[in-house]
C-alpha cells in the first residue's frame, strides 16, 4: 500500500470556489474493508461521518475538508466542478477534498460503498451548490478553514500536512 497521494488543484470557475490548497489522491492506500477504512481515518483524526456514495451532482463544502475512502467498487468523479478533471477511483483509494472543491459522480458501479469523513477539529460540513450570489461568501469561507492536523491515513507525520501548509 502506498501513502504518497497524486496531487491536483482547481482554479475557481466563477460558481465553485475550489481551493488553493490540493485535493489529494492515495492510490491503494487502505483495505478494501469498510470497518477498517473507518478504524483509520478515526485514529488519525477524521472520524467516519458515512456511508454512502458521491452525489451526481456538483457539491462542495465551504466549511470543512473531506475525505472518502473507497471501500468496495469502482467511479468516476468530476473534481473541480464543470470544467475540472474526471478521477477513476476504486477499492482501496482515499482521496482528500479540500474545502471549497467541487465533486459530482459521473458513473459508478452498482457495488460502489464509500466511507466519508472530516477532521475531528471542524464544524459539520455544509453543502454548497455552486450557487451564483453566494459565491463571495462562500469564498471567505473556504479561505477561513484550517488545513487539517493530520493525514487521513498515516496520521500528524504523513503527507497531508505537508503539502497542505
Amino acid at each position: 500500500m502506498t501513502t504518497e497521494p497524486l496531487a491536483f488543484t482547481f482554479a475557481d470557475d466563477g460558481a465553485i470556489p475550489n481551493s488553493r490548497l490540493p485535493l489529494l489522491v492515495y492510490r491503494n492506500a487502505v483495505p478494501p474493508d469498510p470497518a477498517a477504512i473507518e478504524r483509520l481515518f478515526a485514529q488519525n483524526r477524521w472520524p467516519p461521518a458515512w456511508r454512502n456514495g458521491v452525489y451526481p451532482y456538483h457539491h462542495f463544502h465551504a466549511n470543512a475538508h473531506e475525505v472518502l475512502g473507497v471501500a468496495s467498487g469502482e467511479a468516476s468523479v468530476l473534481f473541480g466542478g464543470p470544467n475540472g478533471q474526471v478521477l477513476s477511483v476504486s477499492a482501496g483509494d482515499v482521496v482528500v477534498i479540500p474545502a471549497g472543491v467541487g465533486h459530482c459522480c459521473q458513473s459508478r458501479s452498482d457495488d460502489l460503498l464509500i466511507v466519508g469523513a472530516y477532521p475531528d477539529t471542524g464544524p459539520a460540513p455544509d453543502t454548497h451548490r455552486g450557487r451564483p450570489e453566494e459565491h463571495d461568501a462562500v469564498v471567505r469561507q473556504v479561505a477561513a478553514v484550517p488545513a487539517a492536523a493530520a493525514d487521513p491515513v498515516a496520521g500528524p507525520d504523513g503527507r497531508l500536512p505537508q503539502i497542505w501548509r
